[in-house]
């Protein structure tokens, strides 16, 4: 036999026994074809012939549930970060760049990830726009799904994020698209987005066709979904003492995996990306050969990729050689049976420039701002009225509506008078001019103006701020850069974070970014904002499918009803 490269002296995974073998590996034309002692392959002539040192080798790490955009960078930065971490496969919902452009924000993703040296496959966005209470670039419906699934190669529906009314309303738009999706491709996934449920509701979700869920979980919850039949997709947040010991003392191979869904870009850089999970696993006392199945052959199975998951004849030819025995640290890590990282030799990244289409670069169509931008014109007399606050607490990103009294004087919300802060949205595609404007308290900045463009799912300018002077100077930064993130102080941008690819991407390489990205954190926290993660936290509060008051440029949102509600308690909704 002859091949291209014979892996010798390693100790190989076995993903169908779980157990580590000493083992030589042959490859060809990017396939395994055989592993076994020495001896069984003495006949096998290589072209190129590898030393493993007796290192543990496994099958390249895979990730099925993740968003790109979350890192703010663009496909070739985020393939060059996977390789570092031992990631070779990833299942990409592009949802935030499909609510920029719609359609053709799917396919220019796609197009930059097909030279990556990382495979990676797409979902479809099933939730684009999330809800009808927004104002966003593009949405994604049965005509534009037929339309990818025709000239894109997809592997499932992306998360359904309006579970309510999945259970709630038969003739929704996410209904509809669910029947549509099942009927014409019943082989493909369908991702979900479930918090909470449980008993009849989780149930009427899994009739509906959604096998998956990927939010924080409890014992029970997790319970509960596996014997409805649904495939559990651990986060980081989900990874409790309780969550973890659940699934180490039962049976839930079979049952569920690791998936990063959202990393910073700073994080991605200092911590890495699915390795984290893995090595926290390993710390609350899992085994290492099950957490490699949880990262490797589960994910394969969970998305039908056949082809790889597992160090066998016939699969793709991803795999890694650990630094250390037991430790997701890689010494080296190879795709398609050709080395793709080598931790002795690492190589610096040269991303190419523009590689997205012109108009990409100039979606914020706003002009500049002024101070009467930030008035909240207020029809009542002059006295003090009840407004509605939206609550920021650390540790979430959930939000709690309060009700508290406010002064009017002359026509206006005297807000900067008071204990609140000023929060508006601007719609920015051109479309609508809508804007709103909202009271927000708790752990958020306590002085000067933090602007962003990078605010799910509609990435509309978002602004708040302690005083109108730095609110009009941190919105026009943002705006002159075509995008990103601003913090501001007495007139002086603190630090600033262009993301010029539709609002929401760098094309700066990640050693450049992850410190800009780090500085703009640093930024907020000496404004006051108390967080886990503030950037999370500042983009999710236009987020109308998180609970409970959030803001769009329909005006404020009750989430929990799914409807405007006015800033003025007393007025009809």
């Amino acid at each position: 036999m002859h091949v291209d490269t014979l892996v010798k002296n390693v100790r190989v995974y076995n993903a169908y026994i779980q157990q580590f073998i000493a083992s030589d590996v042959a490859i060809n034309e990017g396939r395994f074809v055989a592993i076994g002692h020495s001896d069984e392959l003495e006949s096998i002539q290589a072209k190129a012939t590898i030393d493993g040192q007796g290192r543990q080798m496994i099958p390249g790490l895979i990730d099925i549930h993740l968003h790109i955009e979350s890192s703010m960078v663009t496909p070739e930065t985020f393939s060059w970060a996977l390789l570092r971490n031992g990631v070779t496969t990833i299942v990409a919902e592009p949802h935030e760049m499909a609510n920029v452009f719609g359609i053709e924000g799917i396919k220019a993703m796609i197009e930059a990830s097909a030279s990556c040296t990382v495979d990676m496959k797409y979902a479809i966005p099933s939730s684009v726009p999330a809800t009808s209470l927004e104002t966003t670039g593009g949405a994604i419906g049965i005509a534009e799904m037929d339309e990818l699934m025709d000239t894109e190669d997809i592997q499932c529906l992306g998360e359904i994020m309006n579970y309510v009314d999945v259970i709630s309303k038969p003739d929704s738009k996410t209904n509809q698209i669910l029947k549509h999706f099942r009927r014409s491709y019943p082989a493909l996934p369908i991702e979900g987005h479930v918090p909470k449920l449980t008993g009849l509701d989780l149930h009427q979700i899994v009739a509906a066709g959604i096998g998956s869920d990927h939010t924080h979980q409890t014992r029970e919850g997790m319970e509960a979904r596996i014997k409805a039949g649904m495939f559990l997709e651990i986060q980081e947040k989900s990874m409790t003492d309780d969550v973890l010991s659940y699934l180490i003392e039962n049976d839930t191979r079979e049952h569920f995996c690791f998936v990063t869904d959202d990393v910073m870009a700073d994080s991605l850089y200092k911590r890495g990306h699915l390795n984290v999970l893995a090595n926290k696993a390993l710390a609350a006392g899992m085994k290492f050969e099950d957490v490699i199945y949880a990262c490797t052959m589960a994910p394969a199975k969970r998305m039908k990729l056949d082809d790889r998951g597992a160090i066998a004849p016939g699969k793709i030819a991803d795999f890694s050689l650990l630094a250390e025995d037991g430790q997701f640290v890689f010494s080296a890590v190879y795709k398609d049976g050709m080395l793709a990282f080598d931790a002795a030799s690492p190589y610096k990244q040269t991303p190419k420039p523009r590689q997205f289409p012109p108009h990409f670069y100039e979606s914020v169509k706003l002009a500049p701002l002024q101070d009467e931008d930030f008035h909240v014109v207020a029809d009542r007399q002059d006295g003090i009225h009840v407004c509605r606050v939206m609550n920021v607490a650390d540790g979430s990103t959930f939000t709690k509506e309060t009700q508290e009294k406010v002064p009017v004087a002359n026509g206006l919300l005297q807000w900067q008078d008071s204990d609140f802060r000023l929060i508006a949205t601007f719609e920015r595609y051109g479309k609508t001019g809508g804007r709103a404007h909202g009271l927000i308290a708790g752990d958020i900045i306590q002085r000067g103006a933090v602007a962003t463009t990078y605010s799910h799912d509609n990435h509309n300018l978002l602004v708040i701020g302690a005083n109108v002077r730095d609110m009009v100077c941190a919105a026009n930064a943002v705006i002159q850069a075509q995008g990103g993130c601003a913090a501001v102080e007495n007139g002086e941008v603190k630090a600033m974070l262009e993301l010029p690819v539709g609002g929401i991407l760098s094309e700066a390489p990640l050693t450049e970014l992850a410190p800009k990205v780090e500085s703009f954190v640093k930024a907020l926290t000496a404004l006051g904002y108390k967080h886990y993660n503030p950037i999370m936290s500042l983009s999710t509060l236009s987020l109308p499918v998180s609970p409970a008051l959030k803001i769009t440029d329909f005006g404020l949102i009750d989430v929990n009803n799914g409807k405007v509600v006015p800033l003025f308690v007393n007025e009809k909704s």
